[in-house]
């Protein structure tokens, strides 16, 4: 039985998700974050488009430094998210998915 936390979006074959981990400007800051689309995300978090999240704004320019995924569900984005946020720096990008 599928796990309702996973939501339907493997069913319904609308997105796929992924997990990423931005690097600040001068490498000493990360962020962690799930997106279906990880170039608008950064062009968000950059203030290029609006939507980035409000953390993010004093250490820009951001980079990607690592993406997790595809994961098929929301709910297995956000497991691996939280995952990762429980690590700091730059331990976020040495991550081993299921290990």
């Amino acid at each position: 039985m599928p796990d309702p936390a996973d939501g339907d979006d493997a069913a319904s074959g609308l997105a796929t998700w992924s997990v990423y981990v931005l690097l600040s400007h001068d490498g000493s800051r990360t962020y962690c974050g799930i997106t279906t689309d990880t170039a608008r995300r950064l062009e968000q978090h950059n203030g290029l488009l609006p939507g980035g999240a409000k953390a993010t704004s004093a250490w820009r320019p951001w980079s990607l430094g690592k993406v997790y995924g595809p994961f098929e569900t929301r709910g297995q984005a956000l497991r691996v998210e939280r995952a990762i946020k429980r690590l700091r720096g730059r331990a976020r990008l040495r991550y081993l998915v299921g290990g």
